[in-house]
């Protein structure tokens, strides 16, 4: 049976997708809930036009679940979603978020499907360290004080890990960005291909949230 990996593009779930690969999973499906909501409690919103690439690159089906993005009603668009593919199990990116891990489980204890989640209660270093040695993944958005829009477009690297402890060391930050402090794109892994491109790119900063707008993804 086959197993539906949910995934924004962004490290822990397309580093939970590689995982689930590695231990002999049939990734199937790479599915993605849109939010019209930017401010969604569940899902990403930046760049996910990266997405239906990442799945063309990886041979792998992708699905995309349209939701508005308001807390609660937007879970039900996606245990539809879910409810409609043929498999046995999900793979989530969750490392520390109770609010997200709960609900993805509850709509799998409904749906009896399995969960996935490799990356739970995962140290944060130790985790950005294996994105580092793993996957080329970039900061798209920054959201949090000390996290300005120069951290925009940074790969995940030693350099960056020293960079992402300075900061949590005078501001109270986690370094996985799990608070929301930062969202990230993964331009490659280990089951792409080949590497994911862009064709343009712009900052787009609002108050203290800067994202990085790429487009042209190929």
């Amino acid at each position: 049976m086959s197993w539906a990996a949910l995934t924004s593009g962004g490290k822990d779930s397309i580093l939970s997708c590689q995982k689930a690969i590695d231990s002999g999973k049939d990734v199937r499906y790479l599915v993605t809930a849109r939010p019209k909501n930017r401010d969604s409690y569940m899902f990403h919103s930046a760049n996910l036009d990266i997405v239906p690439v990442i799945a063309k690159v990886a041979g792998i089906e992708y699905v995309e679940i349209a939701t508005e993005g308001n807390k609660e009603e937007e879970l039900k668009d996606l245990e539809t979603g879910l409810a409609a593919l043929d498999v046995e199990g999900v793979v989530a990116g969750a490392v520390a978020s109770e609010y997200q891990a709960a609900r993805v489980k509850a709509i799998t204890d409904r749906l009896e499907l399995e969960l996935f989640t490799p990356l739970w209660h995962m140290d944060p270093e130790a985790l950005l360290h294996e994105v580092a040695e793993r996957l080329d993944a970039r900061i798209i958005v920054t959201a949090a004080e000390g996290l300005d829009a120069s951290f925009l477009g940074a790969r995940f690297d030693d350099a960056l890990i020293r960079r992402l402890k300075r900061i949590a060391a005078t501001r109270r930050i986690n370094i996985a960005g799990e608070g929301g402090e930062y969202e990230s794109i993964t331009l490659n892994a280990p089951f792409y291909s080949r590497p994911v491109t862009y064709a343009t790119a712009h900052v787009r900063s609002e108050n203290d949230r800067h994202e990085l707008v790429l487009g042209g993804f190929a």
